[in-house]
């Protein structure tokens, strides 16, 4: 962005404004309006005008009306100061209109792109009649650039390469998650918890190739448990990967990663917020029963392990730590993130749930850098190229 010069240009701007809503359409959570506003508050303040492109949903190209963008415009208006012209439609003479009014200094906020099939099957037409109403295209929509779509991938095509680039929250994410992923392996510790090993696969199996420890936590511990013969009782299970989860440790072996299992476990009969009938060995939960948070010694490896890195990848946490009883886990971790990332570690947070958790506990000021892609996060963490990231690069 910093060669830009916007003055009395027409800036589009790929956002990611698929923000949760209420029953009445209020936006509950302005996480994401909030990370696009340091872009389009620069296109605002040097006297340019940001058109502003996003998805809300999935309407699958048909106009479903609680899906408008226009229930977005006061809270776009709150975070970027200014004035903001909605248009009804995202191509075409409506969308023509609306722009051709906008003053420098004030916004324009498209309806959304997916009332179009056009948009996620990618089509060229699409996207060139999105690309006529702006002068420059900037995309700062990290969280939809793993998706090869008419607006983030397909677009760039008709922009020169001087008048096409990254937003400031998509560069920040691009060069946060590629300072973790191109630092000194040994010292560097990954984190991957969360349900299931399935969603997973690739982040564990590049993380094995990348990094020195991986710290496996979550529900997904238990596929690993019993794939080694352990007894896990009711607890969550994958079993049609199991032999997957016995070539990841043989894997990890082979190229010297210190892949950290969980070893202990809080386990109770119902899945509730209720306190823990007791701590057990992870391999021996009797019949009847499910282990819902890693116990002390899991907790006290992961710290171990956490204590002397450099860089920290964190996705997905230890345990149900939506349960005040079960949250001890990845708030143990949460704490020992933030004192790493005090002691001079980068640490960068991913993926919806650990966001979540950073969020609730407190240390969200306290680590290096949260994603807000958390699709896209987990493809460039797994080694993929990334459709948004790559028409630009």
């Amino acid at each position: 962005m910093k060669s830009f010069d916007f003055k009395d240009k027409k800036v589009l701007i790929r956002v990611d404004f698929n923000v949760p809503q209420d029953e009445n359409l209020a936006v509950t959570d302005n996480t994401r309006i909030i990370a696009a506003a340091p872009t389009i508050k620069k296109v605002l303040a040097a006297g340019g005008i940001p058109i502003l492109m996003s998805h809300l949903g999935r309407p699958d190209g048909a106009r479903v009306p609680k899906m408008s963008l226009s229930a977005l415009v006061g809270e776009v208006e709150k975070a970027v100061g200014a004035t903001v012209h909605f248009a009804e439609d995202c191509i075409g003479q409506a969308a023509e209109a609306v722009v051709a009014k906008a003053k420098p200094g004030e916004a324009v906020l498209l309806e959304n792109l997916r009332y179009y099939k056009e948009e996620t099957s990618g089509d060229e037409g699409f996207a060139k009649a999105l690309a006529a109403l702006g002068d420059i295209y900037l995309n700062d929509a990290f969280g939809t650039a793993h998706r090869a779509h008419a607006s983030t991938a397909i677009i760039a095509q008709f922009f020169s390469p001087e008048n096409k680039g990254f937003g400031d929250l998509m560069n920040a994410e691009v060069e946060s998650i590629s300072k973790a992923l191109g630092s000194d392996r040994q010292s560097t510790v990954a984190i991957i918890g969360g349900a299931k090993v399935s969603s997973k696969i690739g982040v564990i199996t590049n993380m094995i190739d990348n990094v020195g420890t991986v710290i496996i936590g979550g529900g997904m511990g238990f596929t690993f448990v019993k794939a080694m013969g352990g007894a896990i009782g009711t607890s969550l299970v994958e079993d049609d990967k199991l032999e997957l989860a016995k070539q990841l440790m043989v894997d990890a072996k082979a190229k010297g990663c210190n892949l950290l299992i969980p070893v202990d476990t809080l386990i109770t009969k119902d899945f509730a917020d209720t306190p823990a009938e007791r701590v057990c060995p992870i391999d021996e939960i009797p019949e009847g029963y499910m282990g819902l948070d890693n116990g002390p010694q899991s907790v006290a490896n992961a710290l171990e392990a956490l204590a002397s890195s450099k860089t920290i990848i964190w996705n997905g946490p230890m345990g149900v730590f939506e349960f005040e009883n079960y949250a001890g886990g990845t708030k143990a971790v949460a704490q020992a993130v933030a004192d790493a990332t005090a002691n001079g570690a980068f640490s960068l947070i991913g993926g919806g749930d650990s966001v979540a958790a950073v969020n609730k506990f407190g240390y969200s000021e306290k680590v290096s850098y949260i994603s807000t892609g958390g699709g896209a996060m987990l493809e460039f963490l797994e080694g993929k190229t990334l459709p948004g990231v790559a028409a630009l690069s």
